[in-house]
Order: C-alpha cells, then structure tokens, then sequence
C-alpha cells in the first residue's frame, strides 16, 4: 500500500526530483526508490504527465519482462 500512496499522493507533485534518469535500454525512463520497490516513469512535462510503466522489487525492476 505504501507504493500506491507513493505514486498517487507523493510522486506526481515533484516527479524529477524523486527520481533519477535512467541508461542503456531504459533511457527516456526514470527511476523512484519506495522501500524494496522501484517505480519506473516517463515523466511529459509539456503536458505535465507522470506515465508509470513499471513497479517491481528492484531485484527485477530493471530486467526485461519474460516471454508469456
């Protein structure tokens, strides 16, 4: 629950500051520590939009999903 409140309450009211710029294949991400967890977001600040494409535990946040 404390993520949720973390990316519904926190995160959208300062998203670059609570968040580091991604490399390598995950460029254009950002990166937002919460616990164990890491909550990857595209943040548009012409249109002042926060896109949360991925949480997981940060043993798996940054690897590439696995085929279904």
């Amino acid at each position: 629950m404390a993520v949720v409140e973390f990316i519904t309450a926190v995160l959208p009211d300062n998203p670059l500051c609570l968040s580091k710029p991604l490399t390598g294949p995950l460029s254009g991400l950002r990166s937002a520590r919460r616990g164990d967890y890491r909550v990857l977001i595209e943040v548009d600040e012409t249109d002042r939009r926060v896109l949360v494409v991925r949480v997981a535990h940060r043993a798996h946040a940054y690897r590439p999903p696995l085929p279904d």
